[in-house]
């Protein structure tokens, strides 16, 4: 059976929870990574118990290690068919104020974790092809004040996503970079910014099974006609 790896993987009515729940009905046995085992654990029960395949496993996006042993569980289950890396922070800070560690932990998650876990997935790819997606946002295009850590990381995953698509795609792996531009109608921003939420609304957010639409198209993209890049917003977006 192929398999498939999500990275960043929080609550079920998160995007990397809903991207497993996806890919697991695409017959692909789906290993559910991310730093909570209850929260992991409660996604691949539920993906057991509609009929699909899931191990939950807890790794640190920035520890090789962590990343290597991650990849080397999944080389033991089947031969890797999609790998997808959901982590990152939106962290907010001026750039006059920002201590070296907000910058680094930014830098860390959003584009040295991509990086790990890219290298790995090649590694896995390279004999059998495959596709590596990275969820990204439109802090990635440009900068905005407040976002100078997070523009920059994602600026930078970006730029490692291109290199490695262009690199790899003779190889038969086809690499994505997916930019989200607005608020994913979630459990996160239910919680965190409960004001925020109540202010855009429906409307205003995106739905996470659109989203998840895109990855699933990108996955089954034929070599004749690959896509790198994809952004996707509400209707209502000013962009």
């Amino acid at each position: 059976m192929k398999t498939a790896i999500v990275m960043g993987v929080g609550p079920e009515r998160g995007l990397g929870a809903q991207l497993c729940e996806r890919f697991a009905t695409l017959d692909l046995d789906v290993f559910v990574v991310g730093r909570t085992q209850s929260k992991l654990d409660a996604v691949a029960q539920s993906i057991i118990a509609a009929g699909g395949s899931a191990t939950a496993v807890v790794a640190d996006a920035t520890d090789e290690s962590a990343v290597q042993a991650l990849f080397s569980q999944v080389a033991e289950q089947g031969p890797l068919s999609a790998a997808i890396y959901n982590a990152g922070n939106a962290s907010m800070g001026s750039i006059g104020e920002m201590t070296v560690e907000a910058f680094t932990d930014s830098w860390k998650i959003c584009c040295f974790g991509g990086f790990l876990f890219g290298r790995e997935a090649i590694r896995q790819m390279s004999s059998t092809g495959g596709t590596i997606l990275y969820t990204s946002a439109s802090a990635s295009l440009r900068g905005v004040a407040g976002f100078g850590a997070f523009n920059s990381s994602k600026a930078g995953l970006r730029a490692l996503a291109q290199a490695m698509s262009k690199e790899n795609g003779k190889n038969g792996i086809h690499v994505g970079h997916v930019i989200i531009d607005g608020a994913i109608n979630g459990e996160k921003i239910k919680t965190l910014a409960p004001e925020y939420y109540d202010k855009l609304g429906d409307e205003g957010m995106l739905k996470i099974e659109s989203i998840v639409d895109v990855y699933e198209y990108l996955y089954k993209q034929p070599k004749s006609g690959w896509t790198f890049e994809v952004d996707v917003r509400t209707a209502i977006e000013n962009w």
